[in-house]
C-alpha cells in the first residue's frame, strides 16, 4: 500500500541531512561537553556550532538560546520561570484560549500551584486574538503574556509582533510558543521585542527530544531544572549532544530553504484545499484564510465524525489527523475549534491536514480523489 504522510504538525521525519550531522556523536564522538579533554571539548565546540546556527535562523543573540527537550519543556521554562523569578505577591499571567496545552497547562499549574491569577482571552471566529483584548487584560500585576504565532490544528497566525510591542510599552515579558511557525515563516526576535520564543526540533525535520528557548538579554526567569550549571545555570543537564547537533543542522536547512519551501508548501495545501472543497461543497476551512501558517489545512466534514474520518484515511495509508496529537484519544472536540465559536458537533467533525518538505502534488492528488468516499462512509456510519 502506498503511504501518504500529512501530519508534519504531529511530527516531521528526520531529515536525511540532519541525521548525517548526529550520528558521529552517536558513535564516536560521544563526549560529554562538560568534559576539559578532547572528547570533551569536540562535543562543545558541536554544541557552540548547534546553538550559533539555531540563533541565526530566529536573528538572536547565541547567548539568549537556551538548549531544552522540546517545546514543551521550552513553554514550562518561560512561564513557570517567569513567575518564580518574581516575588510572591498579587501576579497574574494572560494567555489566549487558543494556546498548546504544553502553555495552557503550565498556566494552569501556576494558578493552583503558585496562587497567580489566569487571564484568559477569547479569540474571534477565525481563531485570531485581538491585541487591544490582551493590551486590556494586562494590569501592574501581570508577570507574563503567553500567545502562540502560529496556531497548531488550525495554522491561524496570530498579531504577535503587535502584542509584543504592546506588552513592551507596559513592561511586560512576553513569551511566545512558535513551535508550528519556526522553520516555515520568517521569525525575527531582533526586530519584535519579544521576551522569550519556544522551539521544538522534532516540528523542523529534527529528532524528537531537543528545541530551544530563545530569552531575551535581560530577562529574568528561575532555573525549573536544577544540578548543574548547564545553559548559564538557567537549564540543568548534561547535553543531548547528538540531538542538539541536530537541531543545529535543521534550523540551517531551515534557513536557506524556508522561501521556496514555504511556498511549495502554500501551493499544495491551497490545491488541497479547492480539491476538497469543490467535491465537498458543504466542507468548511476552520480558521485564517489570510493569516496563516503555509503547511496546515483544518477542514469541518458535517455529519461526520473526526476519529472515523482518521482511521478511514488511515486505512488507505493517508496519515491525518483530528487535532493536536498530544491531546490523541480524547473524547472531547477541540478546546481550539470551541474557542472559536464552532458548535460540539462541528469541532468534532474536524480533520487536520498538514505538509512538510516531502509532501509531493501526487500525493495531495491522491488525497484529493479519496476524501468523497472516506466522508461518505463516515457520515454514513454516523447516522
Amino acid at each position: 500500500m502506498t503511504t501518504v504522510y500529512l501530519d508534519h504538525s504531529a511530527t516531521t521525519p528526520v531529515r536525511p541531512e540532519v541525521l548525517d550531522a548526529m550520528l558521529p556523536f552517536l558513535r564516536d564522538a560521544y563526549g560529554n561537553a562538560g568534559s576539559i579533554h578532547a572528547f570533551g571539548r569536540a562535543a562543545r565546540r558541536a554544541v557552540d556550532d548547534a546553538r550559533d546556527q539555531v540563533a541565526a535562523l530566529l536573528h538572536a543573540d547565541p547567548r539568549e538560546i537556551v538548549l531544552t527537550s522540546g517545546g514543551t519543556e521550552s513553554n514550562n521554562l518561560a512561564i513557570r520561570g517567569a513567575v518564580a523569578a518574581v516575588a510572591p505577591g498579587r501576579r497574574r499571567i494572560v494567555v489566549s484560549a487558543v494556546e498548546h496545552h504544553a502553555v495552557l497547562h503550565a498556566a494552569e499549574y501556576v494558578r493552583a500551584n503558585d496562587g497567580v491569577e489566569l487571564v484568559v482571552v477569547g479569540v474571534d471566529s477565525m481563531g485570531r486574538v485581538d491585541s487591544d483584548e490582551i493590551a486590556a487584560a494586562v494590569d501592574d500585576a501581570t508577570v507574563l503574556v503567553s500567545v502562540m504565532h502560529g496556531n497548531n490544528e488550525t495554522g491561524t497566525i496570530q498579531p504577535v509582533e503587535a502584542i509584543a510591542r504592546r506588552c513592551a510599552e507596559r513592561g511586560v515579558p512576553f513569551h511566545c510558543d512558535a513551535v508550528q511557525s519556526v522553520g516555515k515563516v520568517p521569525i525575527d526576535v531582533d526586530a519584535w521585542p519579544v521576551s522569550m520564543l519556544s522551539i521544538s526540533g522534532h516540528k523542523l525535520g529534527a529528532p524528537k527530544g531537543v528545541g530551544a528557548l530563545y530569552i531575551r538579554n535581560g530577562v529574568s526567569i528561575a532555573a525549573q531544572a536544577v544540578g548543574g550549571g548547564q545553559e548559564r545555570g538557567r537549564r540543568a543537564g548534561t547535553e543531548n549532544v547528538a540531538g542538539i547537533v541536530a537541531l543545529g543542522k535543521a534550523c540551517e536547512m531551515a534557513r536557506t530553504e524556508m522561501g521556496e519551501a514555504s511556498a511549495r508548501m502554500a501551493q499544495l495545501r491551497d490545491v488541497l484545499e479547492r480539491g476538497i472543497l469543490n467535491c465537498i461543497p458543504q466542507a468548511q476551512v476552520n480558521g485564517s484564510q489570510s493569516h496563516r501558517l503555509p503547511h496546515i489545512l483544518n477542514v469541518g466534514f458535517p455529519g461526520a465524525d473526526g476519529e472515523s474520518l482518521v482511521l478511514a484515511f488511515d486505512s488507505l495509508g493517508i496519515a491525518v489527523s483530528s487535532g493536536s496529537a498530544c491531546t490523541a484519544g480524547s473524547l472531547d472536540p477541540s478546546h481550539v475549534l470551541l474557542a472559536m465559536g464552532l458548535s460540539y458537533g462541528r469541532a468534532q467533525s474536524a480533520v487536520r491536514f498538514s505538509l512538510g518538505t516531502t509532501t509531493t502534488p501526487a500525493e495531495i492528488e491522491s488525497v484529493v480523489a479519496r476524501t468523497p468516499d472516506v466522508v461518505r462512509r463516515c457520515s454514513a456510519r454516523s447516522h
